[in-house]
């Protein structure tokens, strides 16, 4: 293994990426907010500002934390006031919170107990948003001057993206109910508006059981502009309200949305008549304007490559905020005047390594299955080198073709990556995303490997030495891959799903019927799942596996790790397993971090072949094998 300047602290350094952009007028000139993460910080998320004058300033009060659990992965959590106040949802309760300038502790604006609140958007002197109880979710309007919460809408299980009209006649919000994912099939709603705020009867406008609705704003009180998929792609449309039908307002296979994992993200901006919005595939969004009356998109993206699905307009339309990224620059908030293209980086400088660490990536498309490669460093002309399978969660999801300097963790010591975008990634619109439908566990799988032998056959790959890693569904992959074939020396999963019967009874509501579409309904199909299991075949794994959990998950329980390290073992298979307390479903704090990422570096040292003396020996269990 070759020497790097690049450290685990350093990763973690310049984890995760910035959030939830907006554009606050001020008497003194637009300020622009974000939230960003501080991993030194116990991994909380702390709103900031960059005033007019380039000063910067944090938002929230130390320790408190703007994040919140709406269907565990959580949503839009905050949003700004008039007169430069915040109100947020505080991790440590899940309540809504308001601080106003001079305030040295935020107020709570919604009682103690079990409700969680997302999505938020202020209307006048309430905030509209996502109100979670147990498995109950309705959209509710929480006065900003205290007082109850009043129930606006109880709809369809599932509501995300409240939109009250700019007259304050109407509100649309966008549903789904059980089985269906928020990519599978929704509907945009439109209701009238009571003299006590309270929703009439609904009429849906847009989406169905195979059409996808991800994101709505407001034209006028007569439409709607829309983020949806009639077609099979993504695409920016206007929904009128008199029954006609919606009209797709720049059609092409490009992807203008993506998987709703999250409520509140937001995957274009209306900046008067006309709207701005990255598109593409995984491998690449461009920012672009599109002009609604004549069709024509102009590129205002720059040198970006990659744009984040949060997105905001200047209330005069004539600019827009928004965090890009490239395979050389991490994501960063960045301000475009719409009428010269102009950019400015408003996030503060982050400390990179030297460009000529990083790797240049390609992307690769290996019979039919789309993926970037990312070479390693000192690799010799002709000489196969060490390769992992990066496998991205979801399953519904992808990777970007983006700054990753935990890729170049590895890459810059000589282990190659190929991030493997399998059938059922977003990007490339709904006919990729169905070929993963009944069949996760299959096709992810044959795809992950053929990328592998794609670049052993490439002579780019030592085919006696790839490995395949990847955390949640990326996990399941990993390990479904390693008992289910023979292409990978090992695996590294990241809080896996390693049983999904299991998984299906223990998992929260939002994700209880995903298994539904990915493998099919129990108990009629329980023989797929006990066939693809990787806890009930773990006596054929290829090789070793490593594992580590945190032990707060909820989405996937702890006790999946257990199950399968305990089969491994078993067998007589070679296996570590590490967990972190207080962390959940994703690393957030620097110091696990920090610790997941040496283990794996030095497990790839084990089944590779070569010593990594700068970090912690791992001891596979039942092999007696270990660095010293």
């Amino acid at each position: 293994m070759i020497s790097s300047p690049i450290t685990a602290a350093d990763v973690a350094r310049v984890d995760d990426r910035p959030l939830w952009v907006e554009i606050v007028p001020t008497p003194g000139g637009d300020e622009v907010w974000w939230d960003e993460p501080r991993p030194a910080e116990g991994g909380r998320r702390c709103v900031v500002r960059r005033r007019p004058d380039g000063s910067m300033a944090d938002v929230l009060p130390p320790g408190w934390n703007a994040r919140n659990r709406v269907v565990e992965y959580g949503g839009r959590s905050w949003r700004p006031l008039p007169g430069g106040g915040l109100v947020f949802t505080e991790w440590a309760d899940q309540r809504l919170y308001r601080v106003d300038p001079g305030d040295e502790v935020p107020r709570p604006l919604t009682p103690p107990g079990a409700a969680r609140y997302a999505d938020l958007v202020v209307h006048g002197e309430q905030v509209w948003c996502v109100r979670e109880t147990g498995e109950v979710r309705e959209l509710v309007a929480v006065p900003l001057g205290g007082g109850p919460a009043r129930v606006a809408v109880r709809a369809q299980h599932f509501v995300m993206n409240p939109r009250v009209s700019p007259g304050g006649r109407q509100v649309a919000w966008i549903g789904w109910d059980h089985p269906a994912m928020p990519w599978d099939g929704t509907v945009l709603c439109v209701a009238p508006l009571g003299a006590d705020g309270t929703a009439g009867p609904y009429r849906v406008v847009a989406g169905g059981p195979q059409e996808a609705v991800v994101q709505a704003e407001w034209r006028d009180e007569d439409a709607l502009y829309a983020v949806t998929d009639p077609d099979g792609w993504w695409n920016l449309h206007l929904v009128p309200l008199d029954g006609g039908p919606a009209r797709n307002l720049a059609p092409m296979p490009q992807e203008f949305g993506g998987a709703a994992w999250k409520p509140g993200l937001t995957w274009f901006a209306v900046a008067g008549d006309r709207l701005v919005a990255p598109h593409g595939t995984a491998g690449g969004k461009r920012l672009g304007v599109l002009d609604v009356a004549t069709g024509a998109l102009a590129d205002v993206g720059g040198a970006y490559t990659y744009w984040a699905p949060t997105i905001c307009a200047a209330p005069d339309g004539g600019s827009v905020a928004a965090i890009g990224g490239s395979p050389l620059r991490p994501f960063e908030v960045v301000r475009v005047d719409l009428a010269s293209g102009r950019q400015e980086v408003l996030s503060p400088a982050r400390p990179l390594p030297d460009p000529a660490v990083l790797p240049v990536p390609e992307a690769m498309v290996f019979d039919g299955v789309h993926a970037h490669v990312y070479p390693p460093a000192g690799a010799a002309p002709g000489v196969p080198a060490p390769y992992v399978m990066f496998v991205h969660g979801g399953p519904t999801g992808s990777s970007p073709m983006v700054f990753d300097l935990e890729i170049a963790y590895f890459t810059s010591r000589g282990i190659g990556v190929a991030e493997v975008n399998y059938g059922g990634s977003t990007g490339y619109g709904r006919a990729y995303r169905e070929r993963l439908r009944h069949e996760w566990g299959v096709v992810d799988v044959r795809d992950s490997e053929t990328v592998a032998r794609g670049l052993a056959a490439a002579g780019l790959a030592d085919p006696a030495r790839i490995a395949i890693r990847g955390g949640s569904a990326g996990g399941w992959t990993a390990l479904a891959a390693l008992v289910h074939g023979d292409a990978f020396r090992g695996a590294v999963a990241h809080y896996a799903i390693t049983d999904p019967e299991g998984w299906a009874r223990e998992t929260h509501d939002f994700e209880s019927r995903y298994l539904d579409g990915l493998i099919g309904p129990l108990p009629e199909t329980r023989r797929r799942y006990l066939d693809r299991s990787p806890t009930l075949h773990a006596a054929r794994a290829s090789g070793p596996a490593l594992l580590m959990h945190g032990l707060e998950d909820v989405i996937v329980d702890p006790g999946q790790a257990e199950r399968f390290v305990a089969a491994l073992d078993r067998a007589g298979r070679p296996w570590a397993y590490l967990t972190f307390p207080g962390e959940q479903h994703g690393w957030r704090r620097q110091e696990t971090m920090v610790a997941a990422l040496e283990a794996e570096l030095a497990f790839y040292g084990l089944i590779f072949g070569f010593a990594t003396p700068e970090v912690p020996a791992l001891t596979l269990n039942g092999t007696g094998k270990g660095l010293t």
